[in-house]
């Protein structure tokens, strides 16, 4: 049996038999981070090739409880940088599309028919200022390249054209700054709202699996083995 053959009740059944592998102060960690995760804003991110950008971003997500990053590879590869991400893609959940002719069409067509509205950063014409980004819905915001931004088909794409406010000479922030700003400024306003901005009951379990899994040295071995005792 696979961990994927699970249902809900047998899920939580193995998620406990994990626990019992992992100090009792590392479990309630969990249990009080795995509060303030979130589904309900997700991150973009197109063709980022500069690695402190791409892993300073999974770094503020991660600190602000941003659970998922979806990563579109068209042009450029998606490389973290050690030293500045710190293991904070250890506890995301990170999608890589990566495979096809047309990553971004496969990404943002997947997050539209999951029911998120398409955020992107760009001034345009009838754009929509940072805070008065409507939260009511799930938000899926998209970054492009440090250079040229987000693809033309981002832009066709996108429900709403958003700007954050600057004050200064300079013409526009840079890709980590801009990614930090909002989800600050978005996080902050969900948690003040009525909002239920928390996973699900089955995204929550799957994620605490994820977290204790990787607290685990020979995860994959160890998870084969409480499988075949409690299931088969």
């Amino acid at each position: 049996m696979n961990l994927k053959d699970l249902n809900f009740e047998q899920k939580q059944q193995y998620y406990k038999t994990l626990c019992e592998m992992i100090s009792p102060s590392r479990t309630e960690l969990f249990e009080k981070v795995i509060e303030q995760r979130t589904d309900h804003l997700s991150i973009v991110l197109e063709n980022i090739y500069q690695p402190q950008n791409a892993s300073a971003v999974l770094r503020t997500a991660e600190c602000l409880g941003v659970q998922q990053i979806f990563v579109i590879e068209n042009n450029n590869d998606y490389v973290l940088n050690p030293d500045v991400a710190l293991g904070a893609n250890n506890w995301l959940d990170l999608h890589r599309f990566n495979r096809n002719e047309n990553n971004t069409a496969d990404c943002l067509s997947k997050l539209k028919s999951d029911g998120y509205t398409l955020v992107a950063t760009l001034p345009a014409e009838k754009d929509v200022s940072l805070p008065e980004i409507p939260i009511d819905k799930p938000l899926a915001i998209m970054f492009g390249t440090e250079k040229e931004g987000l693809s033309p088909l981002a832009k066709s794409m996108a429900d709403i054209c958003m700007k954050i406010p600057m004050y200064g000479f300079t013409e526009s922030y840079n890709i980590s700054v801009s990614a930090a700003i909002t989800m600050y400024s978005l996080t902050e306003r969900l948690r003040a709202s009525g909002i239920n901005y928390h996973l699900n009951e089955q995204r929550r379990l799957d994620t605490l699996i994820k977290w204790a899994k990787h607290s685990i040295r020979h995860s994959d071995k160890v998870e084969k083995e409480i499988l075949k005792r409690l299931f088969e």
